[in-house]
């Protein structure tokens, strides 16, 4: 028997979510178009045969500017270095920008000697000769353990590289129930989902000035679950643009944050949604707690 800790790290928007939500079988971790959408470190728990690997979703790594930047940024290196092995996902047709240049420095410094892989993510949107172009050129930056090539979305390579992990893992007994695949609290998991469909919906710079948080929970005779979310935004015309025209954005977003919400647990589920206006949310311990965030680490 075989289990530990993977610690999934990149750019924002490499595909980390998506590979872990592969990995798993499962839709654990938020997936959108925006960048920085995952703030907490999720885990994911996956088997391979005897192994059990659990995949910690870091926040993506990038200058960050505000209090929350500086925490997610904090808690994805945080996830790194209490990890057994790292995996680095990278986009082909990006290659090695300045910020994986910096995260490869960064590596060198907090890793010591434990295993890293690279995994080269989206191959199918570039050649062959650019992307061993690229290997070649990130594993002279770096002496990764293994390369792997992969297309999260697609799901190749995923195999080969769940393999690999299952046999790097240190020998001893698993951490979690084998039907477990994670270890975040299913309220925090529906508030995720909810919070991904009010990313989705609305384009603008609004999404990283919201949260949600699952207020209650109430189980029901019939089986079905009632569940009251807030989502809180930093000003009074962002409740407005979350509301949308005689409440039509909200009800949206809260039809299709239910039907992800049920398909996760197998049952219907009654979702209401209510909007409240939190000026100085990004400063409150509390909402960072929930997040899974240090609020010290914003300093």
């Amino acid at each position: 028997m075989r289990a530990g800790f993977v610690a999934l790290i990149g750019e924002p928007n490499a595909g980390k979510s998506t590979l872990l939500n592969r990995m798993v079988g499962a839709k654990v971790s938020i997936v959108t178009h925006k960048v920085q959408t995952t703030r907490a470190r999720i885990r994911g728990v996956t088997m391979a045969g005897r192994s059990q690997i659990v995949f910690v979703d870091t926040p993506g790594l990038f200058r960050p500017r505000r209090r929350l930047d500086r925490a997610m940024v904090a808690a994805a290196w945080g996830g790194a270095a209490d990890a057994d092995i790292v995996v680095l996902l990278i986009e082909a047709q990006r290659g090695m920008t300045d910020g994986v240049r910096t995260i490869v420095e960064v590596l060198k410094e907090k890793i010591g000697d434990r295993p890293v892989a690279l995994a080269i993510n989206k191959i199918d949107r570039v050649e062959a000769p650019q992307l061993l172009a690229l290997t070649e050129e990130m594993n002279k930056a770096f002496p990764f353990t293994r390369t792997f090539m992969i297309s999260a979305e697609r799901g190749h390579g995923i195999e080969a590289l769940r393999d690999w992990l299952a046999g790097e893992l240190p020998e001893g007994h698993w951490l979690y129930p084998e039907d477990q695949i994670a270890d975040l609290p299913v309220k925090m998991i529906a508030a995720e989902m909810t919070r991904e469909k009010l990313t989705l919906r609305l384009h603008q710079e609004l999404p990283y000035e919201l949260t949600v948080e699952t207020e209650s929970w109430e189980e029901k005779p019939d089986g079905s679950a009632r569940i009251a979310q807030i989502v809180y935004v930093a000003r009074d015309g962002h409740k407005g643009i979350v509301l949308g025209r005689k409440g039509e954005t909200i009800k949206a977003v809260g039809q299709a944050a239910r039907l992800e919400i049920e398909e996760f647990l197998g049952r219907k589920v009654h979702l209401f949604l209510t909007v409240k206006v939190r000026p100085n949310w990004l400063d409150e311990a509390e909402r960072f707690s929930e997040m899974g965030l240090d609020f010290k680490d914003g300093n």
